[in-house]
């Protein structure tokens, strides 16, 4: 009896032995304990928003005013250290947990700029200190300014909008869809997640004909959703196309040189993102 066990025993390994030399376990059927990293760029799209100004002998908000991105194109500056931040990017570093989920951090780089040729309400006062744009603006009062030569305000988060954020995010493999069999040659998954983060934008402001000022500061906080589309390749490389999302809330901008001007506003934003990463297991 002992020995027929044994013998039965040494058969399974055998078998099992040869089913793994036959199907081994591919690299990309676990992501548990790999990490991730991706490089790209982005065109955004925002909503109008309410901005408030205030500071010495001023208060006041422009209303529904419009802002474009500023996109580079396909350009060499995505590749060259010196002007990486010239146009939008995205780089994000992240771990998988388990098979399906990871985490991560990184900064999606935007930018922000007011469109210069438009008319807005305005409500507010603004003080005899500025006497070229001096008076109380009733919010009622269908009171309008004219920013196209900016001499009232230029307003810009060009270097840039910088949101600064950690995601949960889930992955799951549809390769079985599309028939791909051997996935460690190609795979196709999609992935959603949601994340959250603090916005760190340098504001290029001129404003009621003060000095021009340019600087980064922590202004306010942003949540964000995804969803894309990931395309890997030789088990370690990828590209990842996705829609991604959010609320920005800045209440903290600084727009001059003094400390006490300064500026706030929220809106919406959407991204949409290519990028070129590899993954890997540590």
């Amino acid at each position: 009896m002992l020995f027929s066990f044994i013998t039965f025993f040494a058969l399974t390994l055998v078998v099992s032995a040869q089913e793994k030399a036959v199907n081994p376990v591919k690299y990309t059927a676990h992501n548990k304990g790999k990490m991730f990293i991706f490089w790209g760029g982005n065109r955004e799209s925002f909503s109008k928003s309410d901005i408030h100004f205030k500071g010495p002998d001023y208060d006041f908000t422009l209303y529904n005013v419009q802002a474009n991105d500023k996109p580079k194109g396909w350009n060499i500056d995505y590749i060259n250290p010196a002007r990486m931040t010239i146009p939008q990017t995205n780089l994000r570093i992240g771990y998988f947990i388990n098979d399906h989920y990871n985490i991560s951090i990184g900064v999606d780089h935007m930018k922000y700029v007011m469109i210069q040729n438009q008319t807005v309400e305005i409500g507010g006062v603004v003080g005899a200190s500025y006497p070229d744009h001096a008076g109380v603006y009733l919010p009622s009062g269908n009171h309008t300014v004219d920013l196209t030569d900016g001499t009232f305000l230029k307003f810009e988060h060009t270097d840039g909008l910088n949101y600064v954020n950690a995601e949960f995010s889930r992955v799951d493999d549809i390769s079985k869809i599309f028939k791909i069999r051997n996935t460690d040659k190609f795979q196709l998954n999609i992935t959603e997640g949601i994340g959250t983060g603090i916005l760190y934008p340098k504001t290029n402001a001129t404003l009621l004909g003060k000095e021009r000022h340019d600087d980064f500061n922590v202004s306010g906080f942003g949540i964000s959703a995804k969803v894309g589309l990931n395309l890997t390749f030789f088990k370690y490389f990828f590209v990842e196309a996705e829609m991604k999302g959010g609320y920005i809330n800045m209440n903290d901008i600084r727009t001059t040189k003094d400390a006490a001007d300064s500026a706030s506003q929220h809106f919406l934003f959407l991204q949409r993102i290519i990028a070129f990463g590899g993954i890997f297991r540590i």
